[in-house]
């Protein structure tokens, strides 16, 4: 496909995820199965449209004065991709494909200083005022990274393979390793309609040697610091990403429990344990599994369900579903997973709360509503922590009283992730 064959596409993938209000994946995948004369590199290009435009619609819609799906298709170009309008005009001239293009003159004419704030942060504007408590004066700096592309991160399986081993294994896919997390592995996102490896179909990973996983998430598994010969529980377990990484960071010893209440959200984690090489890892899908562990744990880790703010960059489409119902919604499970966690973790344990969240609602308003209403439950320097693990001069994440921490694109070059551990006192 020519490029103005993958313009037509993008157009027609971004009108049916308005259409039809359904994920982006989901529609990319849909448009490729009904359009299977496109190849990889086609696929690859029309997905980078796509998101690149999702993740910067608001700012594209005003320099372009039209939030149209052709006006964002050229907008991305324009704006992103480093294309001029004599270049583009060239390269379409003789494209019968190629999508009509809209009027350029508001793109040359317009600044998008002039564009309200939340339109220069591509956020939605009912959000400004809780990224502004997340963030202060650095709010807008912190949304606009939230509208680049993300890397591929990747967490060396230390059961198996070391991390110069697995940089070996990924070298003609541009692998390096991540600033912070001591077991990272990151590939740069690339630029335009490159696309990145598909790292998955290495012999390497199926052999178990790395799984794929933000630094972001990575840091946080660190932080929990588990200790070899400890009983651990993942109480939100979800595909056992955090899972993997603590029996990991455990040498195989002691004992890592995984729960969740959702079986399907369950359901990958057995093949990836196997993959893995895991033998301290038990799975329960019931919560009657648990009741023989109540008040004897030493850590207990509640990834809870959240908004996914912080993962804006890698579903950029949610960021412009999300609702205030939305969010109370997640409250309430925010709250739920928290008492219920709370009784397994024995006295001089840790709870650790954990969102992919930079909302402060979900954030530290939960932990002061649980450590009000469970005194017994104190909230622990991390910060310390993570200048022991990452070290003094190394990239930090905000805090709050050393406490709460709080990772992002723009502070620590990773997803969105806030972590506060609490120690049980009695």
């Amino acid at each position: 496909m020519r490029l103005g064959g993958r313009m037509a596409a993008a157009v027609e993938v971004l009108a049916d995820i308005e259409t039809r209000r359904r994920p982006v994946a989901d529609a990319l995948k849909d448009w490729g199965l009904a359009h299977r004369f496109a190849g990889s590199g086609d696929r690859a290009a029309i997905g980078n449209i796509v998101y690149d435009a999702l993740r910067m619609r608001l700012s594209h819609g005003f320099m372009m004065d039209s939030d149209s799906e052709t006006a964002l298709v050229y907008a991305v170009l324009l704006r992103q991709w480093g294309f001029t309008t004599e270049r583009l005009a060239t390269e379409l001239s003789d494209d019968k494909f190629a999508p009509e293009c809209p009027d350029l003159t508001p793109l040359a004419t317009r600044k998008l200083a002039d564009a309200p704030l939340h339109v220069q942060g591509d956020i939605p504007d009912w959000l400004v005022g809780a990224f502004q408590d997340a963030f202060g004066e650095n709010w807008l700096r912190e949304a606009q990274a939230m509208a680049g592309r993300p890397t591929l991160d990747l967490r060396v399986n230390t059961l198996k393979a070391s991390r110069d081993k697995v940089l070996k294994a990924l070298d003609r896919s541009g692998a390096v390793a991540t600033r912070l997390a001591s077991k990272g592995v990151r590939i740069a996102s690339g630029d335009g309609p490159s696309r990145l490896p598909n790292v998955t179909a290495e012999l390497s990973f199926q052999k178990g040697w790395f799984e794929v996983q933000d630094e972001g998430s990575q840091i946080v598994a660190e932080l929990v610091q588990p200790g070899e010969g400890q009983q651990v529980l993942d109480y939100c377990a979800g595909g056992g990403g955090k899972t993997l990484a603590l029996s990991a960071q455990m040498n195989n010893k002691g004992q890592v429990h995984a729960y969740d209440a959702d079986r399907k959200r369950l359901a990958p984690i057995i093949e990836r344990l196997r993959r893995a090489g895991t033998r301290n890892v038990q799975v329960h899908d019931d919560a009657r599994d648990l009741e023989a562990f109540e008040g004897r744990l030493d850590a207990v880790l509640v990834d809870a369900p959240c908004t996914g703010t912080g993962t804006w960059r890698r579903r950029p489409d949610t960021k412009w579903r999300l609702t205030e119902k939305n969010i109370e919604e997640r409250l309430q499970q925010q709250h739920e997973a928290l008492d219920a966690a709370a009784r397994y973790v024995r006295p001089g344990g840790q709870l650790v709360y954990v969102t992919c969240s930079v909302l402060p609602q979900e954030n530290a308003s939960q932990i002061d509503r649980f450590c009000q209403a469970n005194p017994q439950f104190q909230p622990i320097d991390s910060l310390a922590s993570w200048n022991s693990l990452f070290g003094e001069a190394s990239l930090k994440p905000y805090d709050r009283q050393s406490t709460m921490l709080t990772l992002t694109p723009a502070s620590t070059g990773t997803d969105g992730f806030f972590i506060c551990r609490m120690r049980r006192d009695t």
